[in-house]
């Protein structure tokens, strides 16, 4: 039974209870508790989530009413100071990109990716940047010092003013870092962290939502921003609960095709800054280093045209990006015919196709199709469409495209051709790299001509279809 205190001279009143540990379900996926197993989670439908965990209650008080002073005041939003934030630049261009201008002191960052992809190389790369400028703290609870400094020297990097540290304890971490007040601290990964208030495993949801919680709070206490590093699970999701990525500020994706070269961190949420914002990132054997120009590496270069291949233009967060689409239509001797879509939206390629019947008169139901995005990129709005229709034309007619030409537009189910947000600004960047023809919707059309680019807006896809066969 607990004990209940009585308030005094504006002091609260509590219930003082007893600790209590009992064995639970919880589900890995998005953290809800159950009372028993079970094979899908009633919460997010996910399946075989559903692990037992010791779910303890620590000694504590149960608040039952407050009579003293408040702390703080409600404020007229008017009268709060909206001076902007100054903002610590990372010295690494397009990670500041992704950042919306920087880091910002009090923020935490959550950086996710599969193994092996760069995620301490970028950051230990990172923390040498910043070190001459900003007092950091590398704390890492999966490698060794002598790793981590073996991996700075086959980097070449200056490991002069670099703090780091081993733990896993985030008691012990927190206490560390209080003691060093770092402006910049980076937790490699979370999954290594536990907190010695639980009895669970590291890398468990309950483990994981504490030391999480706890670093935010010292981090927005102390204004020092925290970059905490993330696994995936094989489906490509973070792990851990999904409430990993409500506490944080920023989320951050390390992706990379399969034999690839190059790594794009895209930013899925923040709160700084804008979202799906990309930086291009190619590896080296001294590391990560920035790609400037990412429309020159997904463009081919083909030197005489080639049939089924159209270059569109993409808008990843602020930037425009050139893309190659390659489609290849084949009479198919399957009584389902094979539809494969690499980079591009499976349902789009089906709706596309159903289009091009109805609206064009081309029927591909005997066809085996496959389409790819040069570059391993994954574009999912919907001025591919266009673009995609055109592609998969070309290679059934093989009848090559205009060189030297781009289009984008979205397709609407009755054939008519929809503008796409900032077009003006996609086709400059066309111009920019030599372009000199485009295919674009008649509401995208510029109000003033655009230097050496020859533009023809389209209205449906009969007039697409006509110029492209011309």
């Amino acid at each position: 039974m607990g004990t209940k205190g009585v308030a005094k001279g504006g002091t609260p009143n509590w219930e003082v209870e007893m600790a209590k540990t009992k064995n639970s379900y919880q589900c890995e996926h998005c953290g809800a508790l159950l009372g028993k197993w079970a094979g899908q989670c009633p919460e997010c439908r996910e399946w075989n989530c559903i692990v037992e965990t010791r779910q303890e209650t620590l000694p504590g008080k149960r608040f039952s009413g407050y009579s003293g002073q408040l702390a703080n005041d409600i404020q007229d939003l008017a009268t709060v100071d909206h001076s902007e934030v100054s903002r610590m630049s990372t010295g690494v261009g397009e990670l500041d990109r992704v950042l919306g201008g920087g880091v910002v002191p009090g923020s935490v960052i959550l950086l996710g990716g599969d193994p092996g992809i760069g995620k301490s190389t970028l950051l230990l790369q990172l923390v040498a940047a910043l070190a001459s400028r900003y007092s950091s703290l590398y704390i890492t609870g999966e490698e060794s010092l002598e790793q981590l400094g073996m991996r700075g020297q086959r980097l070449d990097l200056s490991l002069a003013n670099i703090r780091c540290l081993t733990e896993t304890s985030v008691e012990q971490i927190i206490g560390h870092a209080s003691k060093e007040k770092p402006r910049l601290m980076i937790v490699d990964s979370i999954q290594t962290v536990y907190s010695e208030a639980l009895a669970s495993a590291p890398g468990s949801v309950a483990q994981i939502r504490e030391t999480a919680a706890s670093l935010v709070r010292w981090a927005k206490q102390n204004r020092c921003c925290v970059i905490l590093v993330g696994h995936v699970t094989k489906e490509g999701a973070l792990a851990g609960p999904r409430v990993l990525e409500h506490m944080v500020d920023t989320v951050l994706y390390f992706e990379s095709d399969d034999g690839s070269r190059y790594r794009v961190i895209r930013a899925i949420k923040n709160r700084f800054g804008a979202v799906n914002e990309l930086g291009m990132f190619a590896m080296t054997g001294k590391g990560l280093r920035e790609v400037k120009n990412p429309s020159a590496i997904f463009l081919s270069g083909h030197s005489d045209p080639v049939a089924g291949s159209v270059i569109t233009v993409v808008r990843e967060g602020t930037r425009p990006i050139l893309l190659e689409v390659q489609a290849l239509v084949d009479q198919s001797h399957l009584n389902n015919p094979r539809r494969v879509a690499l980079g591009l939206d499976y349902n789009r390629l089906a709706m596309m196709l159903a289009v091009l019947h109805r609206q064009g008169g081309v029927a591909l139901a005997d066809y085996d199709v496959f389409i790819n995005v040069v570059g391993g990129m994954k574009i999912s709005e919907t001025g591919a469409d266009l673009p995609m229709l055109l592609a998969l034309f070309s290679s059934f007619r093989d009848r090559p495209m205009q060189q030297k030409m781009i289009c984008f537009g979205e397709v609407g189910l009755s054939g008519e051709i929809r503008p796409v947000h900032d077009g003006e600004q996609r086709l400059r960047e066309a111009a920019s790299h030599g372009f000199n023809h485009a295919l674009v919707p008649a509401a995208n059309l510029p109000r003033k001509p655009i230097k050496g680019l020859s533009i023809t807006p389209v209205r449906s896809i009969s007039e697409a279809l006509s110029h492209a066969a011309d």
